[in-house]
């Protein structure tokens, strides 16, 4: 990357990407997250291929983290191969939660990194593998040992397992800080039509605030918001992921923009993957300058130096 003059933080992230599509490097900050949108329906770049799902490769404080894996392994490895990303160098990988357009990346990531750790939520009968204490089932004394589980022998837990047996799974049942300033965000959370998931958004610690990376957003972006914001006692500066509003009507979209920019003070967004097509209009217009186009193939750098 060449040396430039620093822009505005205003302009700088619009620069970026729009450098971006016309084949030049900017060097906004020597200070700055980089991220790499490796996976989405949404995208100008020919060299990658375009599929429903979310991934991100997130690069802060000399940290690269994988964040979801999309929803092919085969469409997820062309996408990294076509970045020019070594996923061998990876030093580890989050999977906001457990559907497939977020974890079927894993298949493809175990093989080229196996003893990568992978940051996953915990939840009682999770596909990254969980474990119930054996008092879960109530007994029926009276049984035969022959009808009753484990022949009336109960265990002290019971262990499920996971598509992924040999992966060397984190799994993350509350909020916790992996990493000085890295903090995984988990919340329980429906919308639509989903059944409740344990979804795990990232939040980065940095001079300027938080920078968030949600993988769909199903606890609803102003709850992660504000959990974020109240675990690293630091307002969120930047949002970038899928806001799942694909399924909100237009008024609730605007009311989420605004509420986002006005009481929470969120500097920059860059929705993707489930916003939805209405949302990225609305969230273009309320945040003007600040709304940054987050397409597959993007390499983004949001400066986040001492204002």
């Amino acid at each position: 990357m060449s040396d430039v003059v620093p822009f505005p933080k205003a302009v700088s992230l619009a620069l970026v990407v729009a450098a971006n599509l016309i084949g030049c490097s900017i060097n906004v900050h020597a200070e700055s997250v980089r991220l790499t949108m490796l996976y989405d329906a949404v995208g100008a770049d020919p060299r990658f291929v375009k599929d429903w799902g979310f991934a991100t490769l997130v690069e802060y404080g000399g940290r690269r983290i994988l964040f979801d894996t999309g929803n092919d392994a085969d469409i997820f490895a062309h996408n990294v191969r076509a970045a020019g990303i070594d996923l061998e160098t990876i030093d580890f990988a989050v999977v906001s939660h457990r559907h497939g357009d977020h974890s079927s990346g894993l298949n493809h990531l175990l093989e080229t990194n196996p003893d990568i750790v992978v940051y996953a939520p915990k939840e009682n009968f999770g596909v990254f593998g969980a474990r119930l204490p054996g008092s879960f089932y109530p007994r029926a004394e009276s049984l035969p040992d022959h009808m009753r589980y484990f022949g009336g022998a109960a265990r002290e837990s019971l262990e499920f397992g996971s598509p992924w047996p040999d992966a060397n799974f984190e799994l993350v049942g509350e909020t916790t800080e992996i990493a000085p300033g890295f903090h995984l965000i988990a919340l329980n959370g429906h919308w639509g039509v989903d059944l409740e998931v344990v979804e795990i958004s990232l939040a980065i610690e940095t001079p300027v605030g938080l920078v968030l990376i949600i993988g769909c957003g199903h606890p609803t972006v102003e709850r992660i918001v504000a959990a974020a914001a109240s675990v690293a006692d630091q307002p969120v500066y930047a949002i970038i992921g899928g806001l799942h509003l694909l399924p909100a009507p237009r008024h609730e979209v605007k009311r989420v923009a605004r509420t986002l920019r006005d009481e929470f003070g969120v500097r920059h967004v860059a929705p993707s993957h489930c916003t939805g097509e209405h949302a990225f209009e609305i969230f273009r217009e309320v945040f003007r300058d600040d709304y940054v186009y987050a397409g597959l193939g993007e390499r983004i750098e949001l400066p986040v130096a001492d204002r």
